[in-house]
């Protein structure tokens, strides 16, 4: 109990020198290339911080800069992946045995027209953050300062969506 008990206050306190770090830390990950993610990453490290049950660390100011280099450094790799797969994908092109009937299609336009439904059911805003973040890849900070709203509140919306979207897949899942 009483090691639980340091836990939290180790993690309470890293929390607490993110918050005093933020604008550093924001700057620091700019600099290195984070752009309009350095936010993300930051909800990220926030994040870790929260979920780790570590020991006490010896110089937390260097442990917090050198994670969120960390973190920037793996968002960077897992974008690299994905384009790489995206390139992949669309290099191998279509052959005609890949090219859906037509029955196919008109399936997927119409799961396509519901999933519309569902997004516009949730409202202008969520239907525009859900869009902005998954569609277009704007990052969660950009879509938070365009619409004028919270971090959080972008992030509720995202739930929303998701939630209605995984209802909408079990509901056509069944049929």
């Amino acid at each position: 109990m009483a090691l639980e008990m340091d836990a939290e206050r180790h993690n309470s306190g890293l929390q607490l020198l993110i918050v005093n770090e933020r604008a550093r830390l924001l700057r620091f990950l700019a600099v290195r290339g984070a752009g309009d993610e350095a936010e993300d990453v930051l909800q990220d490290l926030w994040q870790r911080v929260a979920l780790s049950t570590s020991q006490p660390v010896v110089d937390p100011i260097s442990y917090l800069f050198r994670a969120a280099e960390n973190l920037m450094r793996d968002r960077h790799r897992s974008n690299v992946s994905r384009e790489r797969r995206q390139q992949d994908w669309h290099s191998t092109g279509d052959t005609p045995q890949d090219v859906p009937g037509g029955e196919r299609v008109l399936i997927a336009r119409q799961r396509l027209r519901e999933a519309d439904a569902v997004l516009a059911a949730l409202g202008p805003r969520v239907d525009r953050v859900f869009r902005s973040y998954r569609l277009e890849g704007e990052s969660q900070a950009s879509i938070a300062k365009t619409l004028g709203v919270s971090l959080s509140s972008v992030e509720k919306d995202l739930q929303k969506a998701y939630r209605a979207l995984a209802a909408l897949k079990v509901k056509l899942d069944a049929e």
